[in-house]
């Protein structure tokens, strides 16, 4: 088969090589999928550069979530198991592991539904406990991560205010339904944030950037606000400061949605059962903003980790794409 290989750490343009391999053996509890879609995500680059907290041994081919077929024909997402990455014709996956594609999203969609959605549900639901009414600051509002906050917000009744940088990607923000959108590069997110909210702030803001994007949720948060951490794409990671916390009286939490499949997995396909349900009403859908060939993979994830991209980018293998 054809698959994406890291033989030494790099930037993903310089180090990804498309080559023929075996295809992989599934080991006990595993299934092998025919790839029929492969999402990009920014921990793929971090894999690239040998940054990322899991380091799969080299080489490696990297891709970390996908929309699959089975054997017997089921279509299936799946979180193939490293050093077999998505970035491939075949990959492994654990079989207990396996979610139904849902009928409502074509393969590219369906790819594109699992991380970033469920890290989404559980910061927003589980760990921020957002309400109806309340108002949501989402940063890089127009990527993956941040697009799939946007939608979740708005289908929980929030009022959703989205910070991007530059016009186009305002743009993508407001086409998702962003009551307000900020762009950093020629607006001071926190006074407009004060702003809009009559002086109040946020009450859950959603940090996907770290660096000076935590900075302007420190500042922007409402009293009994909620900061969610889910990741540093800045490069930059914040040292809170514990003191301003106690005395505008916010929580910072932290979420590393992996966890979940390790500590609670039933509430994993819990959480899939609820965004199939808002796939199928119309509340959801993975902004892919590009489908390339296989052959396109290392330029796709290097323009997602330089943050040169919008929504989703899903590489499409010989044979998969849209049914």
């Amino acid at each position: 088969m054809q698959a994406w290989r890291v033989h030494t750490n790099g930037e993903p343009r310089e180090v990804m090589r498309l080559e023929q391999t075996p295809d992989p053996e599934p080991a006990a509890g595993e299934v092998r999928l025919r790839v029929l879609a492969a999402n990009v995500n920014f921990p793929d680059a971090l894999l690239c550069r040998g940054q990322y907290q899991l380091r799969p041994p080299l080489p490696f081919t990297p891709g970390v979530e996908i929309c699959g077929e089975t054997e017997d024909g089921r279509r299936v997402i799946a979180n193939p198991r490293l050093p077999f990455g998505g970035f491939a014709e075949h990959v492994t996956a654990e079989a207990a592991a396996l979610l139904p594609a849902p009928e409502s999203l074509d393969d590219a969609e369906a790819a594109a539904l699992h991380i970033g959605y469920q890290t989404g549900w559980f910061g927003l639901h589980r760990r921020a406990h957002l309400e109806a009414g309340e108002s949501l600051l989402v940063h890089a509002a127009a990527g993956g991560v941040g697009s799939a906050a946007v939608q979740l917000g708005k289908a929980a009744g929030a009022t959703v205010i989205g910070v991007v940088g530059g016009a186009e990607k305002a743009a993508v923000a407001a086409g998702l339904g962003c009551d307000l959108v900020i762009d950093r590069r020629t607006e001071d997110v926190v006074a407009r944030v004060k702003e809009f909210t009559g002086g109040r702030g946020v009450d859950v803001a959603y940090d996907p950037v770290g660096g000076a994007a935590y900075t302007q949720s420190a500042k922007s948060v409402a009293f009994e606000g909620r900061i969610v951490v889910v990741g540093f794409a800045s490069g930059t990671v914040p040292t809170p400061a514990l003191n301003h916390a106690l005395v505008k009286n916010y929580s910072i939490l932290g979420l590393h949605w992996g966890l979940y499949n390790t500590h609670d997995p039933v509430a994993v396909r819990v959480c899939h059962e609820e965004l199939t349900k808002l796939a199928a009403q119309g509340a959801l859908r993975p902004l892919v903003s590009e489908r390339v060939p296989l052959e396109g993979a290392a330029d796709a994830v290097q323009r997602v980790a330089d943050g040169h991209s919008t929504g989703r980018i899903v590489v499409l293998p010989p044979l998969g794409g849209s049914r």
